[in-house]
């Protein structure tokens, strides 16, 4: 595998006197899936948000392709390879599905304000581009044939794979996911289990929370293990299972 493409260094956060993270580090490489778990109120919500700058660490560093990232705004993450979903969704139900992942083709496009305002010839050109793009993700995700469909009216496991849709849209480096599996049934969560080990197949990276360790256990290269705020493992799924500090922190029989 090639050198890290993220790392997290000594990453913690404190909220007045209590610390929620406290000196995490790790690596994810290109073309792995590495996993995050942890009991609930380990801290992995507040990771996962300092690593895609929603929340500013008190002390740490995250670095993305050699390149500093902690202080980036969280709307320029996009443009240097950088995509997460929410475990809250984060999609416009008023919108079709096929318009909402075309506005996650922002970054692709050449449209500009006064472009727009006249009509110009490009922004033509980018409707189609972004509709073309916008398809090929739904087709990834299975939901091509809901493409004309409202958002809003669509049940909770396709909105999932709808905001999935248009988190990859942009053929990002490394995807965030936050929970992808909550909410979908068994067919769902094997159509996205099997998509991940694809898109890792072509070479893109994913760092996810999850609670579904079927899930993890299928599809993690690496799994880190966070309990009140501090990293208690690091391993292969193989490793993670019979490790007995994450027996007693969390998994317990789960993993027997």
């Amino acid at each position: 595998m090639d050198s890290a493409l993220l790392e997290v260094k000594q990453l913690t956060k404190r909220f007045g006197g209590i610390v929620a993270v406290d000196g995490v580090s790790f690596n994810v490489r290109k073309g792995e899936i590495v996993a995050v778990i942890g009991p609930n109120g380990a801290g992995k919500t507040t990771l996962f948000n300092m690593i895609s700058s929603i929340l500013e660490p008190s002390e740490g560093e995250v670095w993305f392709k050699g390149e500093k990232l902690t202080g980036t705004q969280v709307h320029r993450l996009a443009a240097k390879g950088i995509t997460r979903t929410f475990q809250n969704l984060q999609i416009f139900e008023s919108m079709t599905v096929l318009e909402n992942v075309m506005l996650g083709t922002h970054t692709k496009l050449k449209t500009t304000i006064f472009n727009a305002g006249f009509r110009l010839p490009v922004v033509k050109e980018d409707d189609e581009t972004a509709a073309s793009l916008a398809l090929q993700a739904l087709e990834s995700v299975g939901l091509q044939d809901k493409q004309a469909e409202i958002a809003g009216n669509l049940p909770y496991g396709l909105r999932k794979l709808l905001e999935l849709a248009r988190a990859i849209v942009l053929k990002a480096d490394l995807i965030l996911l936050d929970e992808p599996m909550a909410g979908l049934n068994d067919g769902e969560s094997h159509r996205l289990a099997s998509f991940l080990l694809e898109m890792k197949n072509k070479g893109h990276s994913f760092l996810f929370v999850e609670h579904d360790m079927a899930a993890v256990m299928k599809i993690a290269d690496r799994i880190v293990v966070i309990d009140f705020g501090v990293k208690i493992a690091e391993g292969s799924p193989e490793q993670i299972r019979n490790h007995p500090k994450v027996i007693d922190a969390y998994l317990g029989k789960e993993l027997e």
